[in-house]
C-alpha cells in the first residue's frame, strides 16, 4: 500500500465517512491536534523515569487514537454503531482521575503556579500539556458547531490535568527542582 494518494494535493481530505472537506476544516484541525499530542505522548514515553510502569501511557495513546477516528467521523449519532466507531467510557476517565489522586498523594501541596522545566521530562510533559489544552479549544470549537461526544471533550480535559501532576510526579523522581512562579510586583 503506497502512503501518498494524491488525492489531498488540491487542500482537501476525506473524513472516514468519505465526505471531502478542507484540510483547515476545524474537525481536521480537532484530530490533527489530537495526532499532534499522541506524538508528544510517545516523546514523553521515552523520557519517562527509568523503571516506570507505562501502561497507562499506552492505554493513553490507544484512547488519542480513539477520539481521532471519533473525531474523523461525522455522523448521526444513531449512526456511531453501523460505523463501529469505538468509545471513550467513563472507566477512560476514572483511569486518569485515578492516577492523578495516587501521584498527587506523593507530591508536595501546590501552593503557586510552577514554571515549566527543570528537566527535559518534565519540559516534554508540559508540552503535552499545552498540546493537549490546544486540542481542547480545537474541539470545543467543533463542539459549538457540531455535536461531540461529550466523553471526548471529558477526557482531553482531564488528559491535560494528568499530564500537569505527571510533570510533577516525574520532576520529583527525576530531582528536578520545581520553580515557583511568583509575580513580580
Amino acid at each position: 500500500m503506497k502512503i501518498y494518494t494524491k488525492t489531498g494535493d488540491k487542500g482537501k481530505t476525506s473524513l472516514f465517512t468519505g465526505k471531502r472537506v478542507s484540510k483547515h476544516d476545524l474537525r481536521i484541525e480537532s484530530y490533527g491536534t489530537v495526532d499532534e499530542l499522541n506524538s508528544y505522548i510517545g516523546l514523553i514515553k521515552d523520557h519517562a523515569p527509568e523503571g516506570e510502569d507505562l501502561s497507562l501511557m499506552h492505554r493513553i495513546q490507544d484512547r488519542l487514537f480513539t477520539i481521532g477516528s471519533i473525531l474523523a467521523t461525522e455522523v448521526e449519532k444513531k449512526d456511531h454503531d453501523r460505523f463501529k466507531i469505538p468509545k471513550i467510557r467513563e472507566e477512560d476517565i476514572l483511569a486518569l482521575e485515578q492516577s492523578m489522586d495516587k501521584m498527587n498523594e506523593a507530591l508536595p501541596e501546590m501552593t503557586h503556579f510552577v514554571l515549566p522545566g527543570g528537566h527535559p521530562t518534565v519540559s516534554f510533559c508540559h508540552v503535552g500539556r499545552t498540546v493537549c489544552r490546544r486540542a481542547e479549544r480545537r474541539i470545543t470549537g467543533l463542539n459549538e458547531e457540531q455535536a461531540v461526544d461529550e466523553m471526548v471533550l471529558k477526557y482531553i480535559n482531564r488528559l491535560s490535568d494528568f499530564l500537569f501532576v505527571l510533570s510533577r510526579f516525574w520532576g520529583q523522581k527525576l530531582n528536578a527542582k520545581e520553580v515557583k512562579w511568583i509575580p513580580e510586583k
